[in-house]
């Protein structure tokens, strides 16, 4: 309970309103009753009973913007979405996963979907009844999006899409996929558009399944004349780059705040196994070695944490968050990276052993410095934004 509470102690800080306090203590609370650490051998099922959970207690509301269509708000609040996936992230990280697929999935349809698009997914994506992925990196186009390949051509009242995508998370169990694809209407960037493909069309076939280091579904997809109505077309053609990243400004924060809540539960850990492990007549926290080494770690959390809520209480107001949110995104991940193996350096052996927490959080926290842009794109984001505006 009392490390809960220590988890909780930053909702004093002047970023948040009371309205994010009673929801991280309300989400908090269903955690502790809902959720328990480790995965199932069915990670498809669980992630699809994940989302229904989520989408019943409530929680899924605040990834969608429209109120009338199942929203908590009319815009998507950051320091709400990032509150959440912190603390999911800290209690189990598929529950964290299946909770920011309905968010970046639908992202598009909030930010930029026709009334008609947002009536038919948005209110299903919040109560938890359809799942979402977001369908942009390629085999040869990953942090280089302009060199996307995958192509729609108009053809009477579709686009014929012809390509592949892969790292597609949720691929293989989504009932739709926001998909951008080149319809070519000026080079490089400027010629992506955006569309919404509902699972089972045509020509749309998962091509892989892949398997990686934490369980989540990922899959390479690929289309063959797959016939996608001119209707399913999200803002004007060739918007699609322009919305994409529109997309990942909401939500690149929000990586960061869950990488936040893998550090927080690995320090607890690592504070925990030091309280209770004995060592030379004591206890291993008595060293003056695992004192120095969490109070690092403590001090790594928090500097994530104020960089993370910094970035979403700038987005809220308004504000241009472009090198403030690959700050947090880049302080927070690597620092998670670092934090959750010195928890595992203090547990010893016992560390490494399949099924324990530490071990699942080593695992969990690696991608997160790749997706949604890798730590140097971020650091390119940074410097460019420093020459450039000092």
């Amino acid at each position: 309970m009392n490390e809960d509470h220590a988890a909780l102690r930053h909702l004093a800080w002047p970023f948040f309103e009371e309205r994010h306090r009673e929801l991280a203590h309300g989400l908090e609370a269903w955690c502790t009753e809902h959720l328990h650490a480790g995965h199932g051998a069915d990670v498809d099922a669980e992630c699809r009973a994940l989302v229904k959970a989520l989408g019943q207690g409530g929680w899924l509301r605040h990834a969608v913007a429209g109120q009338a269509l199942g929203g908590a708000a009319e815009v998507i609040d950051t320091r709400s979405i990032c509150l959440l996936r912190e603390t999911l992230a800290r209690h189990h990280g598929l529950a964290d996963f299946a909770f920011a697929m309905q968010g970046l999935g639908s992202g598009a349809i909030s930010l930029a979907g026709t009334d008609a698009q947002r009536a038919r997914y948005l209110p299903r994506v919040a109560a938890g009844e359809a799942l979402a992925a977001f369908a942009l990196s390629e085999p040869e186009a990953g942090s280089d999006v302009a060199a996307m390949q995958c192509s729609a051509v108009p053809d009477g009242d579709d686009y014929v899409l012809n390509g592949e995508k892969t790292w597609i998370s949720n691929g293989g169990i989504a009932d739709f996929y926001v998909l951008f694809a080149r319809t070519g209407e000026a080079p490089g960037a400027r010629g992506i558009s955006a569309f919404i493909v509902d699972a089972g069309l045509p020509g749309f076939e998962i091509a892989e399944r892949i398997e990686v280091i934490a369980p989540h579904p990922l899959a390479r997809l690929r289309f063959t004349d797959c016939r996608v109505p001119r209707s399913q077309l999200i803002g004007m053609p060739g918007e699609g780059f322009k919305i994409a990243m529109r997309t990942l400004d909401v939500f690149r924060t929000s990586v960061a705040a869950a990488a936040l809540g893998f550090a927080r539960r690995a320090l607890q850990e690592g504070l925990s196994q030091a309280q209770s492990r004995p060592m030379f007549g004591g206890h291993l926290a008595d060293l003056p070695l695992a004192q120095a080494k969490l109070a690092d770690m403590a001090c790594g959390v928090d500097s994530s944490a104020l960089l993370v809520y910094r970035a979403a209480w700038q987005r809220d107001q308004g504000q241009p968050i472009t090198r403030e949110a690959a700050m947090a995104k880049l302080m927070a991940t690597e620092t998670a990276q670092q934090v959750i193996d010195a928890a595992l350096q203090l547990h010893g052996g016992r560390g490494v052993r399949s099924g324990e927490i530490v071990e699942s959080l080593y695992r969990e926290v690696r991608a997160l410095r790749i997706y949604e842009g890798a730590s140097e794109v971020q650091q390119l984001i940074i410097g460019r934004d420093l020459l450039k505006n000092g």
